[in-house]
């Protein structure tokens, strides 16, 4: 097969002149994703050979060796690992960060300083582009093992790219940066300095469980005489290669743990926290995970790879364990190690897997009072958590009923008592006013939408706080958490509104003429808005609007049944309940109309309005809004 030249697209060589022009302040960490790349690849191979998958792989010696030439200005980094056929070459290198590029290069743009920048690059998984900010042409040598032919890629960045087979390639990959010089304005440190990459590796690489080797110095000019009998020395390892989880807290520091979980995760943030779990006894393995300090951009995304990685004995098995921790946790990262799971084991069965289970609920319990944890005693690192991840968190109100209680507990939300602060469930509760039975709440696009609410005012005169739920997760969860610590939860826009136990005998007894004085107009709207609406009544809630609609106790919210229809499941249709505020001047001039002209046609009219306007009041839709402006135009022509 001959040589062949592809042109990268756009968009990747904007990514790479932006590479190339160094916009990072720490061009070390070029090495650091290189040498990264190299320990994947080993562990794929390793995971092939204990399934037979690669009976031609030779495993006898995995590691990853860097050499460098000081007179011919190269770095390379090499393994024999995996390695990669023509096609993958071709698909995983040249098509330059293809899920991302375009979102990368606009979030690259808008980065307001050189952290921010810094962090992008293992976000979008462009890790090995990073070699261009130190090199002038990057080479990849690569035969996949098993096969017979290798693949050589080079690039000089510029805007193309060459791929051509290689004969005696040796199984795995290696990467060859050609460096660019020394007193280059860009280039503050030689890479091909011993000290200096001994130094990246110590400090980005030390936890790999590959030996990383580098040849030894050249040793210095021996007499005459004595060279031939000199033994060569061997390669130095120059990462200790220890698991942090198998090290005990004293022996690791927090460096050390924050550059593991950035090898695991891509993230180049430091984790939020860390936690250690070590299970010995009938079954024993060790637990490293880690909470991040943000939410990666593919959170909610369907492609969105999920799961700890799993090891048996220090051997990878699997880079994402579903099975170890739930959906609602797809955020957390880590590793466990176990003494006793089968090597072979394939997904299904592990799934089923009793000693999985054992550990997917320990798993679970440590994550969820590690947050608890922070709730109390560092409420900063807390917020930031729910920040991020509350809204996914809340998924587990829905799946995991064993943990139901302490999801809630570890739960926070908006009020209506401070925009500024967020109040948990036991907070809410300890708040409630003398004589308060209910947890109240709202769900709504926004809190703006919910406190403008007219089911707002009258808990809002009453001095009763009310949840604000925004999240479109809240709109399911709140239909199947009944209660917490024996106080129901309670719509403030369902059912009635049932504010009036606190009553004297005087209110008591004007509610009850007024039930009677309007009884007339709630029977003749009920039957003129049959149509439309369930039942007409009065209104406890209501203290400025004229009218409002509620959903039945038990019927399902319009939100929640537009969702529904979004996911392509349509909910049986339900009529909700049209209140109206017996104060309002509009309802009591409508009453008094309706009394003295009980056939007027026009009074119809008046009672679709009122009917769509607390439609519109609470941001819903009109079922016929052409006729609903034409009523409106009409009145205003008679106000005229």
């Amino acid at each position: 097969m001959p040589t062949e030249t592809f042109e990268f697209q756009v968009e990747a060589r904007q990514l790479l002149q932006m590479m190339i022009h160094s916009i990072y302040s720490n061009k070390d960490v070029f090495l650091r994703e290189l040498i990264s790349n190299a320990s994947d690849a080993l562990d794929k191979l390793r995971l092939e050979a204990l399934r037979d998958e690669a009976p031609d792989a030779d495993v006898s010696d995995l590691h990853i060796a860097i050499e460098t030439d000081g007179e011919a200005r190269t770095l390379t980094i090499r393994d024999n690992g995996i390695g990669m056929s023509h096609d993958e070459v071709v698909q995983l290198i040249g098509t330059i960060a293809n899920s991302g590029t375009a979102t990368f290069l606009q979030e690259l743009k808008q980065a307001k300083d050189a952290a921010t920048a810094e962090g992008l690059i293992g976000q979008f998984g462009v890790g090995f582009y990073a070699a261009f900010m130190v090199a002038d042409e990057v080479t990849l040598v690569t035969r996949r093992a098993g096969q017979s032919e290798g693949t050589r890629w080079s690039s000089t960045g510029e805007g193309t790219y060459t791929v051509e087979p290689v004969e005696d390639a040796p199984q795995g990959t290696a990467v060859t940066l050609r460096l660019k010089p020394v007193d280059d304005e860009d280039q503050l440190f030689d890479y091909t300095s011993r000290w200096k990459i001994k130094e990246i590796v110590k400090r980005y690489s030390d936890f790999i469980t590959w030996p990383v080797r580098m040849a030894p110095e050249a040793p210095a000019e021996e007499k005459e005489g004595d060279a031939e009998d000199a033994e060569t020395p061997g390669p130095e390892t120059l990462n200790s290669m220890k698991a942090l989880w198998a090290r005990s807290r004293d022996e690791v520091s927090d460096d050390e743990y924050h550059e593991l979980y950035k090898h695991i995760s891509h993230d180049w943030s430091d984790p939020l926290e860390t936690l250690r779990m070590q299970a010995e006894g009938t079954f024993e393995y060790q637990a490293l995970l880690f909470l991040p300090s943000r939410a990666p951009q593919d959170l909610f995304a369907r492609e969105h790879r999920r799961g700890v990685q799993l090891y048996v004995k220090r051997v990878f098995i699997m880079d994402h364990c579903e099975a170890l921790l739930p959906e609602y946790l797809r955020f957390v990262k880590g590793v466990v190690d176990a003494q006793d799971l089968s090597l072979n084991v394939s997904r299904e069965i592990l799934q089923q897997d009793r000693q999985i289970q054992l550990m997917h609920r320990r798993l679970v319990k440590k994550v969820l009072s590690t947050v608890k944890e922070m709730m109390a005693q560092r409420p900063e690192n807390y917020a930031t958590f729910w920040g991020e991840f509350g809204k996914v968190v809340k998924e587990g109100l829905l799946s995991d009923h064993e943990n139901r209680d302490a999801i809630l507990r570890i739960a926070s939300f908006a009020t209506t008592r401070d925009p500024e602060e967020q109040a948990t469930l036991q907070q809410y509760a300890e708040r409630m006013k003398e004589g308060q039975e209910h947890i109240y709440f709202m769900t709504g696009e926004s809190r703006t939408a919910i406190e403008n609410s007219p089911h707002m005012e009258a808990f809002r005169d009453k001095g009763y706080e009310v949840l604000l739920l925004t999240d479109p997760v809240d709109e399911v969860w709140v239909e199947t958490v009944p209660e917490f610590d024996g106080k129901p939860l309670r719509s403030i826009a369902k059912g009635e509104a049932d504010l009036a136990k606190e009553e004297s005998e005087e209110d008591k007894a004007e509610r009850e003429k007024r039930q009677e004085d309007f009884a007339g107009l709630l029977s003749w709207m009920t039957e003129r808005l049959g149509e439309e609406v369930k039942e007409v009544r009065l209104s406890s809630r209501l203290t400025v609007s004229p009218a409002c609609v509620v959903s039945d106790t038990d019927d399902v919210t319009p939100a929640l049944r537009n969702m529904y229809r979004a996911m392509g499941q349509e909910l049986p249709e339900a009529k909700r309940i049209l209140e109206l505020n017996p104060g309002h001047p509009l309802v009591e001039g409508l009453r008094k109309a309706q009394a003295e002209r009980p056939d007027d046609a026009d009074l119809a009219g008046t009672a679709e309005l009122l009917h769509g306007m607390a439609l519109l009041a609470e941001g819903g839709e009109l079922s016929d809004p052409a006729r609903f402006t034409k009523l409106v135009a009409e009145r205003l022509e008679r106000a005229l």
